[in-house]
């Protein structure tokens, strides 16, 4: 008898891992140990504060989403440019809000009727800073906190390290937002603990100093993995932290029972001095290695 010719033979299994074996190549032969989660969808209403010219956000003052956040003003991804095609301040929209543990992002634009006046820019809510800003190779001055363990620290007291510090508060859900800078601040400190650098230090500083206690602070870091020798969580009196806000263009502004706000993450380098100042969320964990670990 003939034996069958295995080379032309595949059963049920051997055509499950051919198609296995294709879904890793086409991904990179990396398999997932878990599937991506779904987007949750919300349904959400607002109007159009302004159009930025990076053609794929647009700043709305929103209403309250049910069950997600309240009302307030930010600047919202599309996936679709197409989406933002003849957006104008102070249209009225209905859109989808989409949201994962990684990122979130609106569609389903839908404009409505215009917004019955025109609503102010997002720069007349702010206070204009006092004083003028730092830029790259200015000096930090010293600045007094107290962190997650309920602990005084002064920054002064870390000279001779690199630091990066970035501000944030603990109930804000957006992904893009305060969640995506913890998460990089994570990521940038397994790397950084798993090669032998000198000293350095990460700082999350909270502009919610009326709900961001040492113990809130505490348990967020916990839930972040955070390792206290090398990442602190700060809080300290409002002036001191406006103050500090102030030298970066940090904007942030109470609304609906919650916070707004612009981001920054700066690094400075180990003569206490200004090496970089990141704007937004569009920064990457080995960027931020990068610039702490740089050598003058």
């Amino acid at each position: 008898m003939r034996k069958p010719n295995r080379k032309l033979r595949l059963d049920k299994a051997g055509l499950i891992a051919v198609k296995f074996a294709l879904v890793l190549g086409l991904n990179g032969c990396r398999p997932s140990s878990t599937p991506e989660p779904a987007a949750r969808t919300f349904a959400a209403r607002g109007i159009v504060i302004t159009v930025p010219s990076d053609g794929k956000t647009v700043v709305i003052q929103h209403e309250a989403i049910s069950n997600y956040m309240a009302a307030m003003t930010m600047p919202f991804e599309v996936k679709d440019t197409n989406d933002l095609r003849g957006l104008q301040p102070g249209d009225r929209l209905a859109f989808r809000l989409n949201v994962t543990p990684q990122e979130g992002w609106i569609d389903h634009l839908t404009k409505l009727n215009r917004a019955p006046q025109e609503l102010p820019s997002r720069e007349m809510v702010h206070f204009a800073p006092a004083v003028a800003g730092l830029v790259e190779g200015d000096l930090l001055p010293n600045f007094h906190f107290t962190n997650e363990l309920g602990q005084a620290v002064d920054l002064e007291h870390f000279r001779g390290q690199p630091l990066a510090f970035t501000f944030f508060f603990t109930s804000c859900p957006f992904p893009n937002y305060c969640p995506r800078l913890t998460s990089d601040f994570a990521t940038a400190a397994a790397k950084l603990r798993s090669s032998p650098l000198p000293p350095w230090h990460l700082f999350s500083i909270s502009f919610d100093t009326a709900r961001d206690t040492p113990a809130q602070l505490l348990a967020y870091a916990q839930a972040a993995h955070y390792d206290p020798a090398h990442w602190s969580f700060l809080t300290g009196a409002p002036a001191t932290i406006q103050a500090l806000a102030d030298l970066f263009d940090e904007r942030y502004w109470n609304e609906n029972q919650t916070i707004s706000h612009n981001l920054r993450t700066v690094v400075v380098d180990a003569q206490g001095r200004v090496r970089k100042i990141f704007a937004g969320s569009d920064w990457t964990s080995d960027e931020l290695v990068a610039a702490l670990t740089k050598t003058p």
